[in-house]
């Protein structure tokens, strides 16, 4: 069992993350949260990177007690800021989700705090629909310029940074690129190995954008800019792969459009439990399982219900399976869904 010292306990480590001031009543909290987590993992992993290396954002790392939801977004108690209620609220009437409305109100209060004291605030890398979301909604807003960077064209994560026009001249430096290399030609590497041994080293998702896969290669990598010279001298395996990491220019990134397959299946209804059973040729108990677990997303955002309903447009993701879109979906003369589905290779 792991001790934690008095002195640790009154001053934890890292005590003004995402941007808040706490009283002395939530130090208190804090320690306990950190408490609990040493018991429960090493709590080297949580709370300090290693001694070697000075960073200047500890929030970077898993030591952070408090919470981030999906998108990257601190959701503590007093984290978003009263009031904005009306962005949320107009999402919300439009079928959108709550997760992604509270994020996107959020990111509104972040661009009128930067205009007014202009400044330029960035958030961390986001999901497709948040980006969609906060730049629709920014763009009402006056005085505020907004740019969504991934660092190449196609990317599906970025990061958002918000500001006064007047000081908004230019796009800020938000996004860096690394390339992880070595002979994967006989033990080759998915996606999810790559993200895994990132993730292994401490840091949180939110932290990372797109993964580019570069066959025998290796991969490139989008990082926040302040991780690059953390990663380049932890990362050292990949699976069981021995890897050399090194920053790459954005312009050197490798990137290909996806590759696609196109069929369509005929189903009762547009059930996601129905529509993913058929698009990733699994049974739907198995599926049912699946979603119960958490392995099932729709938009990135994970699925609670078997009788979730798919429209045009959305993404499906199964966990170990891959991902497919929901193409055009048509009625058929007795009354099922011809849908079609684009599957990503």
């Amino acid at each position: 069992m792991i001790f934690l010292g008095v002195d640790m306990l009154k001053n934890p480590p890292f005590p003004n993350l995402c941007g808040i001031q706490r009283t002395s009543s939530s130090r208190r909290l804090s320690a306990m949260a950190m408490a609990a987590a040493a018991v429960r993992a090493s709590w080297w992993r949580f709370f300090a990177p290693p001694r070697s290396l000075q960073f200047s954002n500890p929030s970077l790392f898993r030591s952070n007690p408090v919470r981030l939801n999906a998108y990257g977004i601190c959701v503590a108690p007093g984290a978003l800021n009263p009031g904005g209620g009306v962005v949320v609220d107009a999402l919300l009437k439009g079928g959108g989700d709550r997760n992604v409305a509270e994020v996107v109100k959020h990111i509104t209060d972040m661009g009128r705090r930067a205009s007014s004291r202009r400044e330029i605030l960035h958030t961390d890398f986001l999901t497709p629909p948040v980006v969609k979301e906060a730049m629709l909604a920014l763009e009402k807003l006056a005085d505020i310029q907004a740019v969504s960077q991934g660092g190449y064209p196609q990317a599906e994560r970025c990061r958002l940074s918000v500001g006064h026009p007047d000081i908004m001249t230019t796009d800020p430096d938000t996004v860096a690129a690394l390339s992880i290399s070595g002979n994967f030609g006989f033990e080759p590497c998915s996606h999810g190995d790559f993200l895994g041994a990132i993730l292994g080293t401490g840091i949180v998702r939110e932290k990372v954008g797109d993964i580019i896969l570069q066959g025998e290669k290796g991969a490139h990598v989008l990082v926040v800019p302040d991780l690059v010279d953390f990663l380049t001298t932890t990362l050292d395996k990949v699976g069981n792969v021995s890897v050399s990491c090194i920053q790459i220019p954005l312009l050197a990134l490798e990137y290909e459009p996806p590759r696609t397959k196109s069929f369509t299946t005929v189903e009762a209804s547009a059930r996601v439990d129905a529509v993913a059973s058929a698009g990733f040729k699994i049974s739907r108990s198995k599926l049912v399982d699946m979603i119960s677990n958490g392995d099932v997303w729709v938009n990135w955002s994970p699925v609670t219900k078997n009788g979730a309903t798919l429209k045009t447009g959305d993404i499906v993701s199964v966990s170990g399976k891959g991902r497919l879109k929901i193409g055009e979906i048509k009625t058929t003369k007795k009354g099922k869904f011809a849908i079609e589905l684009i599957r990503y290779l």
